[in-house]
Parts: structure tokens; C-alpha cells; sequence
């Protein structure tokens, strides 16, 4: 790392290897490279996601179309928030009667206030798609920005580094619907900034005089966007951060450096911690007190840990999955948090120990800070028990002990990897900056081959998308409003959860078209209900979501008895439900669903329906 970021004007970089200070690039020739990698990382963005620009709102993604659906949704609300004075953080549209606590879910609000114009203009499924594209695009960009500026210097080794980790596996695993863990760009300037805290003042004004109040106030206000876009990546972010700078600071040869700037990085870090706190102070007081609250996390974290074998293995969407050469090592999909492929993990070593082999003792800290914050976090994401080749093993782990405290029991270990890939990306960038300043070396062809089997194997193939269930002409035509007055109770059938999100894009339709609202019973969500006070995905099961989903999973319709409707109607009472809705299409997300199976399931529990407009009706509230 520079002594500073603001020290970076030219090539040579205050803490490169030795030997590495002889790249000297004119400024014409980095504005060369910065508009290349701005077109490499826009056309790899867009290749990435080219299966949903097709249709954005007739498409979705296919593995995880459910997550699609909630950012969807969040986006409508956010923007119905937004222009109606409603709360943001807090619906009852959702998971009536209790409501749902959006401050412990990922409610991206962010995104949501500043791309309202567009969600009114072209609606959230066109909006959510530009959000994703440009989330991959800016990742790449910033971290080319932050490689080339401030850490690295040689724009080429910066866009190597800024272009790996910007389309790393994780990366695109995670852009199967993931607008939060995508937005990978807020993580190098949260790093820069943080650096930043150390800096002395500047000659000139107040303002400029007082560096650690500027420099606290300016990372502050970035914690919050942060929070409100990605509070789990924010919080991985500052345990990198931590660890990293820990290891850095303790080093021999940066000790007294150190020591000489903890007391303006201890001020500035006061300042963002003042700033930060009373920007989120309403949303961490709803995050840990509010109403819906819950502890600990919906998800089980020995099955969403990262196996040992996954860091070797191939992802999916890649020229090296298309080869056949993925494997099913993954949670799910989505979750391919690592992935790296042998070649680029001998690759990564085979860097660490050139530069170590160039490096003085100063850059030595900075490499051995790179190691140590790589190996921490690569055991940590291996969850609380080993898992090797998809086989779980009796050998316990860090995770198993750390996991039990507040806000750690909150996080998936196997995302942990996901600080790996930057890391990685720093070593290829120095690498290439050392061997581009000793270009005559014989063994530097060899070098660029390595890179070559080690990154092409990862380059990322689009994602898999399908077509979706339309709207229902019901909801897009308004005719809905003639059946539930304003905030009244609609329901789909199967209600909407994770696995049949339907009902969620209806409701985000109908905001993003400016109808109004009407609640849900339901809907896909964290909120209380778990084992041991812990979350749940949706809500608490009743008698009537219980049978329709039996049918819709199983493809049968179940016994019905006179005291099973009564059941179902004390439900739909207390979900004070005017009217119960089946269109002629349903989507499940994780399995095929038979609407006529469900038409006779709900016509046995609610007795015959209407026909109206492209749907089957049941009116069973006070309307």
C-alpha cells in the first residue's frame, strides 16, 4: 500500500517491489487504458446479463428468479416510499397484519430514492436491470480506479487486477439477482477512504487544514450509503479492513509508521463513527430493536459454507463451465463465492512469492497483511464444520465459535470468500506491474501464459434466463381496484414466499404504475418465527398457505373437511382478505406449479370462483 493514497502522481509507487518502478506511462496512455477497461468492463457487463436485456420485462433470471422478484419489488416500494411519504424501512403491504422490517432485510433503499424516475419511467423489471448492469461495470472501474491511482500504478497491471475482480465468479455468481452483493464498486472506495484517515492536513483553508474531520466526515456519509445498499458487505468490508490493517500496522517494518498516524486515523474514525451513527441512527435502532426484529439469520450456515474443494473447482457461468468443467460444490448457483480454478490458486502463490522475492521489508508488511487477511478469511468461510468434495467432516472450525456472536451469526460464511477475490486481484496486479518493469527476462513469456491458463478458463459466460409468468391483464389494467378498496387485502394462490413470488411482482407492478397499494398476507421476506428466536424466509405457516402450497409443491388437491374451511376462513379473516386471486399462470421458483390444481384446491376450500378479466376470483372479505 502507498504510505498514502493521496502520494500516488506518478508511476512509482511508494511501497512497490524493488524493480517495479520502471513502467513510466504517459497521461495520454492512461486515459488509453481508462477508456479501454471502461469499454471492457461496460461490453462484459452487458455480455453477462445479455439474456434479460432481451425482454427485461418479459425475461428472468433462471436460478434464482425469486430473489429477482424482491429487488423488483424493493425498487417499486422504495420509490412508492419515496413519493408518498411512507416509511421506507417499514411496510404493512407486506406480511399483513404484523407488517415487515425491511431495515434487517436488504432494502437497498438507496437505489431505491435515487432510480425512482427511472422505475416510473421504464418500471422495475427495465430498472433493476440497469442497476445490475452497471453494479458489474462500476465494480470493475472502481477497483481499475483505486489499482491505477492509489495502489499499484501501471494502468495494465490495474486493469488486469480491476477486470478479474470486477468479473470474478463471485461476482457473477451474485448476478443472479443479487443488486446488493453486485455493487462491489462501494468496497475500493471504502478502502481509499479509510486509508485515507491517516492523512495529515493540508496548507490552505480550515477545511483543508483539518484533514481527519473532512476525511471522517466524507467516509462516514459512504458507511451509510453502504449500509443502505449492502450492510453485509459493509460489514466484511471492515473485518478485511481490520484484519488487514492489524497485520500491516504490527509488521517490524511499519511499526513506527504506525504508531506515528494512529492518533489523526483514531480522530478521523471517531468522526465517521459520529457521522455514520446519526445518519443510520433510525435504521440500527430499527435493525436491533424495531418491531419484526429477529436474531441470527433464515439460513442454515453449516449447508451455506464454502467447501475446501470449491476454491479449486470451476464456476458455472464460464468458458470452463461450458467446457464442463463446473461442479455442483455451491449452496446453490448463486452462492459460487470462490471458485477460482487451480491454475489461478499455483498462479496467486507463484505471485506472492515474486514480489516477495523483489519486495523490502516495507512491501514485505503489505504482503504478508495480503496473506494473512486471505488465509483468515478463506478458513472463516468454510463455516463451523469442514466440508471436502460435498462430504462433511468431524473437524471443527473458527466459525463454529465466532458464529455464535451478535451480528457474525447473522452472516453466511461461505460470502466470507468473497474477500478473497479482490486480494487475489491485488497479487495479479502487482505481479504484472513487476514483470512489466523487467520486460526482458526470458521467463516473463512464461509468466504471461500462466495468466492466460489461470483467467480464461474464468471468463464469464451470460447468465441463464427464462421467460416469466406475465402479470395478469387483472393487475395491469386496474381492475383490481374495483375489488379491494386502498390498502385493502389481496392474495394470490399459492400466497407469495420465496418459492412463488408472483403476488410480488403484481404489487410492485401496480406501484411502479402509480394504481396504489394493496397489501399482502405475505410475501418473500426475513422476519421473525425461526428456531431459537431466529429469522424465517416469510411468514409463520397457517392452515390455508399450508394446503395450497402441498398442492402447488405436490400436484394434488388435498382432503378437505367442513373444519378445514373453517380454518381457512378464520385465515382469511385474519389476514382481513377481500379477495382471493389464481391466474392462469403460476411461478414457482424452485419447482413446475399445476394451476388447475390449485383452481380445484381453492374451489374446494372457498367454493366456486369468478371469472374475471384473465383470472379466477374469490370474494371473500367484507367487499
Amino acid at each position: 500500500m502507498p504510505t498514502s493514497p493521496s502520494q500516488v502522481s506518478g508511476p512509482q509507487q511508494p511501497d512497490q517491489p524493488s524493480g517495479a518502478a520502471g513502467v513510466r506511462v504517459s497521461r495520454s496512455a492512461r486515459r488509453r487504458v481508462d477508456l479501454v477497461v471502461l469499454v471492457a468492463a461496460l461490453a462484459l457487463a452487458a455480455w453477462v446479463t445479455i439474456g434479460l436485456w432481451r425482454d427485461p420485462d418479459g425475461r428472468a433470471v433462471t436460478v434464482n428468479s425469486s430473489d429477482q422478484a424482491l429487488f423488483e419489488w424493493l425498487l417499486a416500494f422504495g420509490a412508492h416510499a419515496l413519493t408518498h411519504g411512507d416509511n421506507p424501512l417499514f411496510t404493512y403491504l407486506l406480511n399483513v397484519p404484523d407488517g415487515v422490517n425491511l431495515a434487517v432485510n436488504t432494502s437497498i433503499t438507496v437505489y431505491a430514492a435515487v432510480f425512482a424516475p427511472l422505475t416510473y419511467l421504464v418500471g422495475p423489471s427495465a430498472t433493476f436491470l440497469v442497476i445490475l448492469t452497471l453494479n458489474l461495470a462500476a465494480t470493475a472501474v472502481a477497483w481499475y480506479w483505486l489499482l491505477s491511482r492509489h495502489l499499484v500504478g501501471d494502468p495494465v497491471a490495474a486493469a488486469v487486477g480491476g477486470l478479474f475482480i470486477g468479473f470474478a465468479p463471485g461476482m457473477v455468481s451474485h448476478a443472479n439477482a443479487h443488486l446488493n452483493w453486485t455493487a462491489g464498486w462501494l468496497v475500493p472506495l471504502l478502502v481509499w477512504r479509510t486509508f485515507a484517515l491517516r492523512e495529515p492536513g493540508r496548507p490552505g483553508s480550515a477545511w483543508r487544514r483539518l484533514g481527519w474531520l473532512r476525511n471522517g466526515l466524507l467516509l462516514g456519509v459512504l458507511v451509510a450509503v453502504a449500509f443502505s445498499i449492502a450492510a453485509e458487505g459493509l460489514f466484511f468490508t471492515a473485518l478485511a479492513v481490520g484484519v488487514f490493517l492489524a497485520v500491516w500496522a504490527l509488521h517490524p517494518a511499519r511499526r513506527a509508521e504506525a504508531r506515528a498516524a494512529l492518533p489523526t486515523f483514531v480522530r478521523g474514525l471517531a468522526v465517521t463513527g459520529l457521522t455514520a451513527g446519526v445518519l443510520l441512527a433510525y435504521p440500527l435502532w430499527l435493525h436491533f430493536a424495531g418491531p419484526q426484529r429477529f436474531h441470527g439469520t433464515g439460513f442454515d450456515p453449516v449447508i451455506h459454507a464454502e467447501d475446501i474443494a470449491a476454491f479449486g473447482a470451476y464456476p458455472q457461468r464460464s468458458l470452463a463451465g461450458l467446457a464442463g468443467w463446473d461442479t455442483m460444490l455451491a449452496p446453490n448457483p448463486t452462492e459460487e463465492n470462490s471458485f477460482f480454478g487451480v491454475p489461478l490458486l499455483l498462479l496467486a502463490v507463484a505471485c506472492f512469492v515474486l514480489l516477495w522475492q523483489y519486495a523490502g521489508r516495507a512491501h514485505r508488511a503489505t504482503l504478508t497483511a495480503i496473506g494473512v487477511t486471505a488465509l483468515v478469511f478463506t478458513v472463516l468461510s468454510w463455516g463451523p464444520r469442514a466440508k471436502l468434495d460435498g462430504e462433511y467432516t468431524d473437524v471443527p472450525l473458527p466459525f463454529a465459535v465466532l458464529g455464535q456472536l451478535p451480528v457474525i451469526n447473522a452472516a453466511l460464511p461461505s460470502r466470507l470468500a468473497l474477500v478473497v477475490a479482490p486480494l487475489l486481484g491485488l497479487l495479479l496486479a502487482y505481479a504484472v506491474a513487476l514483470l512489466r518493469a523487467r520486460p526482458r527476462r526470458r521467463s516473463t513469456v512464461l509468466w504471461w501464459v500462466a495468466y492466460a491458463v489461470a483467467l480464461l478458463p474464468l471468463l464469464p459466460t451470460p447468465l441463464l434466463t427464462r421467460e416469466r409468468e406475465p402479470v395478469p391483464t387483472f393487475i395491469t389494467a386496474g381492475t383490481w381496484q374495483r375489488y379491494v378498496p386502498p390498502g385493502g387485502v389481496l392474495t394470490p394462490v399459492p400466497l407469495t414466499v420465496d418459492v412463488t413470488p408472483d403476488g410480488q411482482r403484481w404489487q410492485a407492478y401496480a406501484l411502479a404504475h402509480r394504481q396504489g397499494a394493496f397489501a399482502l398476507p405475505a410475501g418473500f421476506f426475513l422476519g421473525p418465527g425461526g428456531p431459537d428466536g431466529r429469522g424465517r424466509i416469510g411468514p409463520v405457516p397457517r392452515t390455508f398457505d399450508t394446503l395450497v402450497m402441498q398442492a402447488a409443491r405436490y400436484g394434488r388437491v388435498p382432503i378437505v373437511t367442513e373444519g378445514t374451511r373453517q380454518l381457512v376462513r378464520d385465515d382469511l379473516r385474519y389476514w382481513r382478505v377481500e379477495v382471493v386471486v389464481l391466474a392462469d399462470r403460476v411461478h414457482g421458483a424452485k419447482f413446475p406449479v399445476d394451476a388447475d390444481v390449485l383452481l380445484r384446491t381453492t374451489t374446494a376450500l372457498l367454493g366456486p370462483p369468478q371469472r374475471v378479466d384473465d383470472v379466477w376470483l374469490w370474494r371473500v372479505g367484507p367487499a
